[in-house]
């Protein structure tokens, strides 16, 4: 039973969202929801006074949690001061940020174009790809997610590009797409995963311009590939001509450990996307950021991409806030802390339950991939749900955590677990005895 349900109706600013706005990803017959009136710390508080721990940060990009004074002020005084002016104009916030990036991303990575969500500053990533080689595919992963926008959803292998079908969605031409390292549920383990790339470039014929992949894939099961792999298939790229374009939108700002997971795997990317951390959610920003070589190229070309929003001051000032919270309070090495804590604890919980079919992730950017058979790792929820609307184990057993006081995200089978960087061993204890409890429901619904 949903809280409105137990509190016998929605109350009016519920009916009037439910009335007025447009649900994303969602029949809107099952748009539903529950009103947040306050947070704190790790916790949401919804507008019966339950307060929940969120442990999946929303949708991976509230890494700072609700309490970060240092953005709220920051936020304030750039709106006080120079809220808005057009791109043309240089502002300290935009100047100061652009050379932060600089210092902490891997490699080489140097400029930075600012737009304002994760698909637009892939979109970007594309547009800069084909300029600078002057090729015009993009190759992608079937299980990937990189935006809800032409391109980058044409590019993405999630559901939700198949289910809006061509008559909605015809597809943007160009996107080729290859192979996971993902030997749970693929024929092909990680090496050969790795061959059949190069393959498929070869026969592409040089006419790819970049290879997009997230890192540790999000949304599509917190897949999580061997230490050697992002920098051999950095090395097949370039073989062929290509660029490799890391989106790290929900994998940056220290969620496994390091600033960025590139540099976690050894791999330093010539085009790197990134958003949800970047200011923790405080504002909408994000950011597309490329070698020093790919800049020089714009010198004399003509960089023929610019919206309204780009580079917004006050957003801005919330990115250059947030990472000096990172660094002050030491956020980055508290995620590799926590992480290994994390980690620990869901792998003991693994051995409890039979229906956890495999643990994977780093630092906490974790997952848990559920099975109706210990033997055949049966799925219990099909790609396809994630778009169907139908009620499945993963939705049960996130129900009940969520009755037990802890919020997670499922996603195609998985159970994703993300919490914010502030978090502590009590919330990780918690959480991990909530999820207990849940996991229950989906032992019981085994097959064997």
């Amino acid at each position: 039973m949903s809280e409105q349900e137990t509190r016998g109706g929605p109350n009016e600013i519920e009916r009037l969202d439910r009335e007025y706005t447009l649900g994303t990803w969602t029949r809107q017959r099952d748009f539903d929801p529950t009103q947040i009136v306050d947070t704190e710390g790790p916790r949401i508080v919804t507008a019966d006074g339950d307060s929940l721990l969120d442990f999946s940060s929303q949708y991976v990009c509230t890494s700072l949690g609700y309490d970060a004074d240092r953005i709220a002020d920051a936020v304030d005084e750039q709106i006080r001061t120079v809220p808005y002016v057009n791109p043309g104009w240089a502002t300290e916030p935009r100047a100061r940020l652009s050379e932060k990036i600089a210092e902490i991303t891997p490699g080489s990575l140097k400029k930075t174009f600012y737009s304002t969500s994760g698909t637009e500053a892939n979109e970007v990533a594309f547009k800069i790809a084909r300029s600078y080689t002057g090729k015009h595919k993009i190759l992608s992963r079937y299980r990937s997610y990189h935006g809800a926008t032409a391109a980058s959803l044409s590019a993405s292998g999630d559901p939700r590009r198949v289910a809006q079908g061509p008559e909605i969605h015809p597809e943007v031409p160009g996107m080729v797409k290859g192979p996971d390292p993902y030997a749970y549920g693929s024929s092909l383990d990680p090496d050969q995963s790795l061959e059949y790339i190069d393959e498929m470039l070869k026969l592409e014929g040089g006419t790819v311009a970049g290879v997009l992949v997230e890192p540790l894939v999000g949304s599509n099961g917190v897949l999580t590939p061997p230490d050697d792999y992002l920098p051999r298939l950095q090395e097949i790229a370039h073989d062929h001509g290509a660029v490799l374009i890391c989106d790290e939108v929900m994998t940056g700002f220290g969620r496994t450990g390091e600033w960025f997971a590139s540099t976690l795997y050894e791999a330093e990317p010539d085009i790197i996307t990134m958003a949800k951390g970047l200011t923790g959610s405080y504002q909408p920003l994000a950011a597309t950021t490329v070698t020093e070589e790919i800049a020089d190229h714009f010198e004399d070309t003509l960089l023929n991409q610019g919206h309204t929003f780009a580079g917004h001051p006050t957003a801005c000032a919330a990115g250059l806030a947030a990472i000096e919270t990172y660094e002050e309070e030491n956020l980055v090495e508290n995620a590799r802390e926590m992480g290994a804590y994390l980690k620990a604890e869901l792998e003991a919980l693994a051995e409890r339950h039979p229906s956890v079919g495999e643990r994977r992730g780093v630092g906490l950017h974790q997952g848990i991939e559920l099975t109706r058979s210990e033997a055949e790792r049966v799925p219990f929820e099909k790609r396809s749900d994630k778009v169907s609307g139908r009620t499945t184990v993963l939705d049960e057993v996130g129900a009940r955590a969520k009755e037990n006081g802890v919020y997670f995200y499922t996603s195609v089978n998985t159970i994703v677990v993300t919490p914010p960087l502030t978090i502590a061993e009590e919330h990780v204890d918690e959480a991990v005895a909530a999820l207990d409890d849940a996991l229950e429901i989906s032992d019981a619904a085994m097959d064997d």
